[in-house]
């Protein structure tokens, strides 16, 4: 229950950020949909493995697809997709957490929490910035097979 519960809030945080950046009718479901999904696969990483950032690459790296295929059908920008999609992804507590121990002088603590959250950031623009340049280069290599043997 407590699943369902992460995942609908998910969709509706990504669906908030949807109509902020003012998507319309189709794309709005579609963003809000990558955002739950994002988080079903964070979730779902978490039986097979443990290490918070390797689960957030992996859902930032399978919600960068997602945007990037819905991007073409839809024939919108990705990142109209991709920001809503990861959304659920930005690790807000552990980034309040590390600026709490910062304001208390805890410094140990504001040491431990604030690597932690750089690697949860890191993960998060490793997988999109993999997915994103290896789609680019696919689209430049058929690109030019269409055009070298398509003119």
């Amino acid at each position: 229950m407590i699943y369902v519960l992460q995942i609908l809030t998910a969709f509706l945080g990504s669906l908030g950020f949807s109509v902020l950046f003012n998507l319309r009718r189709s794309k709005l479901w579609i963003a809000a949909l990558g955002g739950a999904i994002a988080w079903i696969i964070y979730l779902a990483l978490g039986i097979v493995l443990t290490g918070d950032a390797v689960r957030y690459f992996f859902a930032a790296s399978l919600v960068t697809v997602y945007a990037e295929v819905f991007a073409r059908i839809k024939k919108t920008p990705t990142t109209s997709f991709l920001v809503s999609g990861i959304i659920p992804l930005v690790p807000g507590s552990a980034l309040y957490n590390t600026m709490k121990f910062a304001l208390n002088g805890d410094w140990s603590a504001f040491g431990e929490t604030a690597i932690y959250t750089l690697q949860l950031a890191l993960a998060i623009a490793t997988g999109i910035m993999l997915i994103s340049s290896f789609i680019s280069v696919l689209t430049a290599i058929s690109q030019r097979f269409r055009n070298r043997f398509f003119p």
